[in-house]
């Protein structure tokens, strides 16, 4: 894991050694994402520089330092991300070589660098990486051809962005390496303002600066110094081009579902997530894993120890976040997680955090972010991340097994919901939601309180008022896609907030890029999981890990984001997915084997922070300055009196606005410390 980043000018206007200050200094901004190691390469006669910092975890030696050069000497290659099947792959390429009587290659290093390098320079780049099993953000140089790629994984896992700037193309791991002393010096993109308020983040192919781009997952981008003259600007470039594609793997999996039985589908996830787990081990240093004591993250667990006891090794370590207030109660899970811990024999370590830590982490986080993100829950992933680095370099989480296995409230009750509106009346939805929100949402978690305990585990709520109160804003509405939106919008209407603004597209906004709605009907379980799979999971829950542990040089990976994983999910059908009203059929059926459902069954917590009480406690003086009306008004980039509302309905305690008010928080925070101007 490491941070890349690099220049190509092919206007010949800075020397070979300012184009290699320059992609220092891009790289060095990211020295968080690789503590061990920095390098630097440039191409005299090809306007380029190349910039990398290193995290080593495979071949520690110098062997496996980047830039690197191919043993052909055409390619040169940096690299953040792994490739878990990098000796098959040098199997493959030996193999490949001798069959064309090519030389041998003598290999360098043990790294899985060379290795992909390697097979990118056999086999270019969009055979080579469906070839690869790993999670990956790269750049490519082909000196004969004066040609840069860049790439990214599959599903999103490693982050890549890139803009045009006075004829010259900058590239960057977090959007501050486009900006360090480049002469790159954008404003605030407006519209992608709109679509933070609404989703909380940014989804590629946008970014809140100005003329920069998040390359989308699963996509190559080839540039050339002709494409670079020819353009006056970043969306003048030519488009991304995909190597593999979320809407053929759905296509192809529901065209074509699972024939089995519930026994054989469980018996080849199994051998699958095994596959998975055991690859993503592999590494030079130590490993651990992120715990919940939720489904997801129990299950990788207990297959990591499965796989340690297969080799005698030492006991998995293993990492959580408790709370030590009462408001934090409702998001504890450490005790859930210490007693799967113990079930499966590891070594844990709880992290108990305070209500007086939270002031100070919270203006950290936009420096961790690198731009305005507004998911919350990377307070605590940061520090649990912080923790785990303490003793270990890589840890193995459950990210990935809600989407790909249908794990949200929206693919269970949402679609089945969907499904039972489409017979009522406008008016009968109206007074249903009117009714809802008659209610204050803090009564309705007192009645909760009252009712949770005569409730089976798997049907308690956490929070219900709020959800319920979101509810409201989905019901009235007559299509899936508003619907949903309704759903996952932070603010409703964010054009009300931002002047001038237009949401730019984005998934749920381009109805060609969905699956075939004849194997995929709007509004079903399906149709939301391809959604979530699109945006929410790349450029939300994977930006958070992908930042929380690179902030502090921790690597993170992911074992249900191995493609074959999610590709075989594709194909279970519908009642593998969701049964008896409960998602992720399928993985409940394997943690069974490994932990008693006692200590995992219980309801969707998610990986949340008090937020709501920290507004009105230990973060309320710094919000309050943040969002003061004089400051928006100045600023211009918000109407304040929409702001001055959500901010008076959460500290009066009648409405939880956290969600409003983070997204705004956030971005004050950002624009506060990025220097960034109107």
């Amino acid at each position: 894991m490491c941070g890349i980043a690099g220049i190509f000018d092919p206007t010949g206007g800075q020397t070979p050694h300012d184009l290699a200050a320059t992609a220092g200094r891009m790289a060095d901004v990211q020295a968080h994402r690789g503590p061990d190691g920095r390098g630097v390469w440039a191409d005299p006669d090809g306007g380029l520089a190349l910039g990398h910092r290193r995290l080593a975890v495979l071949d520690l030696t110098e062997a496996g330092d980047q830039p690197m050069l191919s043993h052909c000497g055409r390619f040169v290659l940096c690299l953040n991300g792994e490739i878990y099947n990098h000796a098959d792959l040098r199997a493959q390429i030996d193999a490949a070589r001798a069959y064309s009587g090519r030389a041998a290659i003598a290999w360098r290093s043990r790294s899985d660098t060379e290795a992909l390098l390697e097979a990118l320079a056999l086999w270019g780049p969009e055979e080579a990486l469906k070839r690869c099993v790993g999670m990956f953000a790269l750049a490519l140089w082909d000196r004969r051809e004066k040609a840069l790629t860049l790439g990214r994984d599959r599903l999103g896992e490693k982050p890549l962005c890139y803009a045009k700037s006075r004829g010259r193309l900058l590239f960057s791991s977090e959007l501050p390496g486009l900006t360090a002393g480049t002469g790159f010096c954008p404003g605030v993109d407006r519209n992608a303002l709109a679509l933070l308020l609404r989703l909380s983040c940014v989804p590629a192919p946008h970014s809140i600066l100005s003329g920069a781009h998040k390359l989308p997952a699963g996509r190559l981008l080839t540039i050339t110094a002709a494409d670079l003259s020819a353009s006056t600007g970043s969306g003048d470039l030519p488009k991304p081009r995909p190597y593999w594609s979320l809407k053929a793997v759905a296509e192809a999996g529901l065209a074509v579902p699972f024939a089995g039985s519930d026994e054989e589908a469980l018996e080849r996830l199994l051998f699958l997530l095994r596959q998975s787990v055991r690859g993503q081990l592999l590494a030079d240093v130590p490993v651990g894993a992120l715990l919940s004591g939720g489904i997801d993250s129990s299950l990788v667990t207990a297959l990591m120890a499965e796989a340690a006891a297969s080799h005698g090794a030492d006991a998995v370590r293993t990492f959580t976040i408790g709370y030590a207030d009462g408001d934090g109660a409702a998001y504890d899970e450490s005790r859930q997680a210490e007693a799967v811990a113990h079930h499966l024999g590891t070594r844990h370590s709880t992290l108990v955090f305070r209500p007086q830590e939270a002031l100070s982490l919270a203006t950290q986080l936009a420096q961790v972010a690198g731009e305005p993100f507004a998911d919350a829950s990377l307070l605590p992933a940061r520090l649990v991340a912080g923790m785990a680095r303490q003793h270990v370099t890589v840890c193995l989480t459950g990210d990935g097994g809600d989407e790909i296995f249908a794990g949200y409230n929206r693919h269970v009750q949402g679609a089945a919901l969907w499904a039972q509106l489409a017979g009522v009346s406008q008016g009968l939805r109206g007074a249903a939601a009117g009714a809802l929100q008659s209610i204050s949402p803090r009564a309705w978690d007192r009645l909760f309180a009252m009712v949770n305990p005569l409730l089976p585990k798997s049907a308690r709520q956490r929070l219900p008022g709020e959800k319920l109160h979101k509810l409201a804003l989905a019901l009235p509405v007559r299509v899936a896609p508003a619907f949903y939106l309704a759903l996952v919008s932070a603010w409703p209407d964010p054009g009300q907030l931002v002047p001038g603004a237009s949401e730019p597209p984005w998934v749920l906004r381009q109805p060609g890029g969905w699956p075939d709605p004849a194997l995929c009907p709007e509004g079903g379980t399906a149709w939301m999981q391809f959604l979530d799979s699109s945006w929410y999971l790349p450029e939300d829950i994977l930006t958070k890990v992908d930042r929380a542990g690179m902030s502090v040089g921790l690597e993170a990976r992911a074992p249900y984001l191995d493609h074959r994983v999610a590709e075989f999910a594709w194909s279970l059908p519908p009642e593998m997915r969701v049964r008896a009203g409960q998602g992720k059929w399928a993985l409940r059926g394997l943690l069974e084997r490994y932990v008693p459902r006692a200590l995992w069954e219980r309801p969707k917590t998610g990986f949340g922070v008090p937020l709501d009480a920290w507004l009105r406690g230990p973060l309320k003086g710094w919000a309050e300055a943040l969002l003061d009306p004089e400051r928006l008004a100045c600023e211009g980039y918000f109407e304040p009196a929409p702001v001055a509302k959500a901010w008076e309905e959460h500290q009066s305690g009648s409405f939880n606005r956290q969600y409003r008010l983070w997204p705004v928080l956030m971005f004050q925070s950002w624009l506060e410390s990025a220097g960034i101007s109107g």
